[in-house]
């Protein structure tokens, strides 16, 4: 089946845990020109679940959702080492597809994915979702539209309000490619210049059992940029006022901001001074609206033929980088983007 202009985009889903039963539950009620066809998860309760509260089938397999010629496209949101091969199965299978970063977190395995995307020439769109904040988005077109002039610095702040599982950060990839890899996508972004040189330093500040994973849970992070633009980037796994995500451009006309929403926009003020709302707390309460514009951008891409606004090379470059941050921590050096790549 081929979408039409005026036919919805019928997407089949692939893993209902938290992040794949959001999406599910959008596609179903929030995005025009979409419709939830069908889910998967390899916890049969999890889909039974799901099915039941959106109406739509539960697929017995993932090859039964490829297979299925009413389903225009999937979306990846199992863990992530399962991406690889699904995604090479989406390929073979003519279906577009969107999926939940990281698509793996060896390169090799991505060049595999990716260049079977490629081959086929199926539309592909990986989950950096923050692109589609609209606070992060304005500062991408200022400096798209020279309204910052030049750009000189870049500074990414990223706190989460508490640090995951002991469990989950050991099959993370770490902080670099679990939390940090949504910066790098971000520093690429709003400044339009890829990364050449990376420079990284971390610290166990919060969490001392993280070392049991060889992960940390602090970090700075320089980044040169091919244009000459100087990016820095902050993360910590624990800010005590809650999630904390700010994006600024510095150029030679200006700077262009972008700070967090509060829960509301209420404000008490007395002589004791100013009460304001605190920061959301969870990353869904932040950036739900991003997800929402996130699907509008793919399905609009697919139903009018042409590639979606965030796709193979952004699904690469961000790991690369990653990596090339993991290695400067563990040598003490900065580290160029074409030593990662060669590897």
């Amino acid at each position: 089946m081929t979408a039409t202009a005026v036919a919805p985009l019928r997407i089949g889903v692939i893993g209902v845990g938290r992040i794949g039963r959001m999406h599910a539950e959008l596609i179903a009620h929030q995005v025009p020109g979409a419709a939830l066809g069908a889910v998967y998860d390899a916890h049969e309760p999890s889909a039974r679940s799901v099915s039941a509260n959106l109406g739509v089938p539960a697929a017995g397999t993932a090859q039964e959702m490829f297979g299925d010629s009413e389903l225009d496209a999937v979306a990846i949101c199992s863990s992530s080492d399962t991406h690889v091969e699904l995604l090479v199965a989406a390929a073979d299978a003519g279906k577009a597809v969107f999926c939940e970063k990281p698509v793996s977190l060896d390169l090799g395995e991505v060049d595999r994915a990716l260049g079977a995307i490629e081959a086929a020439g199926v539309p592909f769109q990986i989950g950096f979702n923050r692109r589609f904040d609209p606070a992060h988005a304005s500062v991408r077109e200022a400096v798209a539209s020279g309204a910052v002039g030049e750009p000189h610095l870049v500074r990414i702040s990223s706190r989460d309000p508490d640090p995951p599982p002991l469990d989950y950060v050991k099959s993370s990839g770490g902080l670099f490619l679990d939390m940090m890899i949504h910066d790098f996508d971000m520093a690429r972004f709003v400044t339009g210049s890829d990364v050449v040189e990376v420079f990284a330093r971390g610290a166990l500040r919060i969490e001392p059992s993280f070392a049991e994973a060889g992960d940390i849970d602090t970090a700075l992070v320089t980044l040169v940029h091919a244009d000459g633009c100087l990016t820095a980037i902050d993360n910590s796994r624990r800010a005590a006022y809650g999630y904390d995500q700010r994006v600024e451009v510095f150029g030679s006309l200006g700077m262009a901001v972008s700070e967090n929403p509060q829960a509301h926009t209420g404000a008490v003020v007395s002589a004791d001074g100013v009460r304001r709302p605190p920061n959301p707390y969870f990353f869904l309460e932040r950036y739900l609206p991003s997800y929402v514009r996130e699907w509008q951008a793919f399905v609009e891409a697919v139903k009018g033929g042409a590639t979606p606004p965030v796709s193979i090379p952004d699904a690469r470059a961000p790991l690369v980088i990653g990596l090339a941050a993991g290695r400067s921590l563990r040598e003490g050096r900065p580290v160029r983007i074409e030593e990662v790549q060669a590897a």
